[in-house]
């Protein structure tokens, strides 16, 4: 369903708000650039720090310029399963394509009580849900048996994965226990940008990425090269952009990803909100030769 390079987009804010017309901006030269689906409102969009009326307010606007181009994966995820259900209902309500729903952090609940959210969730979703696992944001860790159970339970509804566990065994695990058939329409992507190329080799078929808010261009070109099987385009493509992925967490992300987009355009700023503070002397001094590099 969903495949390649596709940016968990930042939100751009300037003097506290939102900036809608950047935030139009942005979406319109990702697509330009062969982003072939966005993600508003997801850990790199600062999701966390937006209000619900800021929150809906992103995805609208990604639905209204995105005007059906690519699809519209809105980060709906919460660590309080009913607001999880709201998020999801306002994103239908705004057009979404699908939801991306992040494991609840802070609670640290069980594997059942993760199966018991997302079911609830699935049961309750008239979008697409791809889960996403991030243990080391969340701490909570949704493990390959709960995935495939939720898989199993509910296809069609629960349709693919964002993995930032680090773990690439658990693409195998995912595949074999789904078996084939359901193996093939659950789409597994990853949430690391450097592991994206191996992902690749294990059965992944894209990224939601946080490098490719600054070089959509060039992931779009790496994510074809390894979906066409071109592996020495794709790995001199990965290496080419490797500087990028590490310097964009060489502080707090996003605060290096919007000091990288800040540099590259006047229309945007790299303003954050607490507790992400602008990103720092190392952080910018990593970004900068990251940039001259490419």
């Amino acid at each position: 369903m969903f495949s390649g390079s596709i940016p968990a987009l930042v939100t751009p804010f300037r003097g506290g708000a939102v900036d809608e017309a950047a935030f139009r901006r942005l979406v319109d030269w990702q697509i330009e650039s062969g982003s072939s689906a966005l993600v508003p409102c997801g850990t790199t969009g600062e999701a966390s720090t937006l209000d619900n009326a800021e929150h809906y307010r992103v995805v609208e606007l990604c639905v209204e310029q995105t005007a059906g181009r690519v699809p519209v994966i809105a980060g709906c995820g919460s660590n309080d399963t009913r607001t999880a259900a709201g998020h999801l209902k306002a994103a239908k309500d705004r057009g979404a394509d699908a939801a991306l729903c992040v494991a609840p952090y802070y609670n640290r609940p069980s594997q059942a009580g993760l199966l018991a959210h997302f079911s609830y969730l699935a049961e309750h979703s008239e979008l697409p849900i791809v889960l996403y696992n991030v243990p080391g944001r969340t701490v909570t860790d949704l493990l390959p048996d709960t995935v495939v159970e939720l898989a199993r339970r509910f296809p069609g509804v629960i349709v693919g994965l964002k993995d930032a566990s680090g773990d690439l065994q658990r693409v195998t695990q995912h595949r074999l226990g789904l078996g084939a058939e359901r193996a093939s329409a659950f789409c597994q992507l990853s949430g690391d940008d450097p592991l994206a190329l191996a992902g690749y080799a294990l059965g992944q078929v894209g990224c939601i990425s946080v490098t490719a808010n600054v070089a959509p261009a060039l992931c779009a070109e790496f994510h074809a090269a390894a979906a066409a099987g071109d592996h020495a385009r794709a790995r001199a493509l990965h290496e080419r952009l490797f500087p990028l992925h590490k310097a964009l967490f060489a502080d707090a992300s996003p605060s290096p990803t919007k000091y990288a987009l800040a540099k590259l355009h006047a229309w945007l700023s790299d303003e954050t909100r607490l507790p992400i503070v602008a990103c720092g002397e190392a952080g910018r001094a990593a970004v900068d030769a990251a940039i001259e590099s490419l």
